[in-house]
This record gives C-alpha cells, structure tokens and sequence, in this order.
C-alpha cells in the first residue's frame, strides 16, 4: 500500500539539467512546447536564429522530464521522447534528470496526473486567471512529496498502467469504427440511389427570418455548428449586452442550418432535439425543412460528407480563404441529390440506429475516459 510508501522530495531524487546552447543566426533550432492535460511535448517549430530573440536555448534529451513554467497548473509535464531527442526550450521549461536513477520519469509523470497533484501545484501558482496567475517555480517543484516505492515497483506499476492505457485505447478506436462504419452505410444510402433527381434546395427547404427581439437584460442560450460535419452543438450563454445583434433566430428541432463564415468547411448541421429552443445570430441562416419532400436526416446526412464540402468551396466568396461566406441565395441555388422517397424512408430507419449507436458510444467513451483516472488512483494506492 502507498502508505508504506515513503514521501521524498523531488529534489532528493531528481536534479536540474541545462544544456545551455548559445544562439547562431547560421543554425536551425527545433523548438518543443509541452500540451495542457497531459497531452504531452510535442515540436512546435522550426525556427533560425534570427527569428528568436532569446540568446540562449536549453536542449533536451530522451528520458529528461520537463514542464511548463506558465501551465504547470494545467497538467503541462512530459518525459521526452526519442522523437524529440536534441530539441531545444526556452528557459521557460524546466528540465530534470533522475538522481542515480532513483526514480522512473514514467512514475512521476503518472503522479502529475492526480488530481491531488495538480491541486498543490495550483496551491503554488497564485492568481485567479491566467494572465495573474504565478508561474510554477523550480523552488516548489522540488519540494513537492511523493509516495516513492522502490525502483523495480515503480517499474511495475508503469507497465501495468501502460498496459491498461492501452486497452482503453484499442477500446476507444474500435467505438469509433464502429460509428463510422454506421456513418458510412448511412452515407451509402443515399449516394446509391440511381433514381435520385438534382432539386433545387429552394423547393426543399425555406429560409426563416429572425424571430427574437433582442432585449439587454434578457439572457440567451446560443447555439453553434461545428465545422467537419460534427452537428451543432450547445453554446455559452449571453446577455443582450454582450453582442451586438438586434435580433435573433429560434432554432427548433429539425431546422437546418449553417454559419456563413465556415460553411465551406463543412459546417453544416440539423438541430437535434436537445438544442431546441436554442438562439442563433445572423450569421447562421436558418431554414425549416418541407419534410414532404425531404426528411432532415437526409439533408444531415448528405451535408456531413466531405465531397459535399468542396461544392460550397466556390460558391463561398471572399477574398481571404478564412473569410469565405456562404450566401443564402446561393446555398439555395444548390441542386440537392433528392432520393427517392422509398430511399429517403430506409435511411430513417437506418439514422435510427445510427444515432442509437451515437448515444452508446457517447456513454461508452464517457465510461473510458473515467476508467485512466480510476486506475492511476488505485497505482498511487498500491493497490494496482
């Protein structure tokens, strides 16, 4: 058990490592950061020396652990990579090397992943927000306490953690086959239809005029539409004092809609029914759907693939590629592949399944993600 674990100090069994390197304006230097929530280092970029201010960087090695000054407090710590192996920091990244191999850079990482461990870090980094808040100083990293078992456990514990991670992982990416497997059939449907006819999405759909009168005190649940064909989702909430708009639109269950600015990227999406009830700005055209011509699960459907996306690409105007618009009259000007009402009715029962299959696989990989916290807890418990 961890309780029979002693409590060392970081700076018993680890020590500061600076590999000083004097900037040369002649030299490349690939540049590392490190991911918040643990995601890891990765290499942010390539640069010369004349396009960094800094007079010295620091370079890392395999097996160094390192974290981020600034976003300690956000789970910023890594081991580095062999990938990463000669990279280099700025000062602003502490690095450390185990003492006579004392302890596992594995282990430790894992440890930073405890809640409890994260909540002492921010103890040490006062501020409320980012911009106040202090960085994450060599001093308390070093005198912060972990339960240390003996090499060969740590070991141990850190094949068995990596073993399970893994699992979760395989896990997780047969769900997701899974559900584009589904996606894919759905898909299938509707571009298998010999008998479909190009319809003009103005006989299949009409645009809907802003409905809210926006008053300042009110408040306003916001919805959104993800780019990539990933639906439209729940936003923040706002006051009317916060934006600008006079009026807004209403969304209700089964309206299409999408943004204009990011339409060309595939954002596109028919309301479901927890965003009912749900306001868009202006810059979301809204459009109720003639189900006697077209169910929306097959508009949701077609507009989710992305060979759909690139006929939007041109009728998008603007000079700058991020500032593509999608005008209304045009996204109405669009010749729709309208199915047949035979094809239209399997593909109901086919999203049917589909979306079941959505909501398991939501619970699913809630359930998933739960299951790394809960086995690092019983590691640092020894009860793994």
């Amino acid at each position: 058990m961890s309780a029979k674990w002693p409590k060392v100090k970081l700076g018993e069994v680890l020590r500061p490592i600076s590999r000083v390197e004097p900037v040369d304006i002649l030299k490349e230097y690939a540049l590392i950061g490190v991911r918040l929530n643990g995601k890891g280092a990765f290499l942010r970029e390539v640069i010369n020396g004349t396009k960094t201010s800094a007079k010295t960087l620091y370079r890392v090695t395999t097996g160094d652990f390192i974290y981020s000054r600034l976003f300690a407090w956000r789970g910023a710590f890594d081991v580095i990579e062999n990938n990463l192996d000669g990279c280099f920091v700025s000062g602003e990244f502490p690095t450390f090397i185990p003492i006579e191999k004392s302890i596992n850079p594995y282990f430790l990482l894992y440890w930073f992943h405890l809640p409890e461990t994260l909540d002492r870090v921010n103890q040490d980094c006062s501020g409320s927000t980012p911009l106040t808040r202090n960085r994450f100083k060599e001093q308390f990293f070093l005198e912060l306490k972990i339960p240390l078992p003996p090499l060969s456990e740590q070991q141990r514990i850190v094949a068995r953690i990596e073993e399970l991670a893994a699992k979760i992982e395989e896990a997780r990416s047969l769900n997701h086959q899974a559900a584009e497997e589904v996606e894919s059939f759905c898909r299938s449907v509707i571009t298998g239809d010999k008998k479909s006819k190009p319809t003009a999405m103005s006989e299949l759909v009409r645009l809907r005029q802003p409905d809210v009168v926006v008053q300042p005190q009110e408040s306003y649940q916001f919805a959104g539409v993800y780019c990539f064909g990933r639906g439209v989702f729940r936003g923040g909430t706002k006051t009317g004092m916060e934006f600008a708009y006079p009026r807004l639109t209403r969304l209700r269950t089964g309206d299409f809609l999408y943004p204009k600015l990011m339409a060309w990227e595939g954002a596109f999406g028919v309301v479901p029914e927890e965003c009912n009830g749900l306001v868009v700005s202006t810059e979301f055209p809204v459009f109720e759907v003639d189900e006697a011509q077209v169910f929306p699960e097959v508009l949701d459907t077609y507009f989710r693939m992305p060979a759909v996306w690139v006929d939007f690409s041109g009728a998008s105007t603007g000079t700058n590629v991020r500032r593509r618009r999608l005008n209304p009259k045009d996204f109405l000007a669009y010749r729709f592949p309208l199915p047949s009402r035979t094809t239209q009715d399997r593909l109901r029962k086919a999203r049917v399944h589909a979306d079941a299959l959505k909501r398991l696989r939501s619970a699913s990989a809630d359930e998933l993600d739960s299951l790394l916290p809960s086995i690092l807890d019983k590691a640092f418990k020894g009860e793994l």
